[in-house]
């Protein structure tokens, strides 16, 4: 796995630049919370941890990953961001609505990134199972919620 050998939540705080005076917007999926909560616990740290002013920072539920497209979109439209960050968890079952899922999901937050100036950054966990969700959310690979603050704070930078 890509993440084997990595730890999500490392990173250098010298590389990165100050965030304090830009605007995230954080849209999680409902589903799965006990994942989006770790990974939203990751990124509000990492984002405040590099400057971010928690007055900056607003959340926004949607019921599932599925919804994460919609949600970003509209964050944008109506909340003067910098960044959004699209948080989710969808975990592979018997049927193929985990590969839809995924999928749509994947496509929209990539069509949202080449049709807005605002950067909409991908924390969708696409895991096999429970356990591997786990290890990315503050587990044992550490917080991919961690990995897509640092990513929304270099982003965000890029486009101003």
């Amino acid at each position: 796995m890509a993440t084997e050998n990595k730890n999500l939540s490392a990173y250098d705080k010298a590389t990165i630049p100050n965030a304090n005076g830009l605007r995230f917007g954080i849209v999680v999926s409902e589903w799965n919370s006990e994942i989006t909560e770790g990974l939203y616990n990751g990124a509000i740290e990492a984002l405040v941890d590099c400057g971010a002013q928690s007055s900056d920072i607003i959340r926004w539920n949607v019921p599932g990953s599925f919804e994460l497209t919609f949600g970003s979109k509209k964050m944008i439209q109506t909340q003067k961001v910098d960044a959004v960050i699209a948080i989710g968890s969808v975990i592979q079952g018997e049927t193929k609505h985990f590969d839809f899922v995924c999928d749509a999901t994947a496509q929209g937050i990539k069509d949202l990134n080449i049709t807005t100036d605002v950067p909409v950054i991908f924390c969708v966990l696409t895991d096999n199972n429970m356990q591997q969700a786990i290890d990315r959310s503050g587990g044992k690979h550490g917080n991919k919620g961690t990995e897509a603050a640092i990513a929304a704070i270099k982003m965000a930078v890029l486009g101003n």
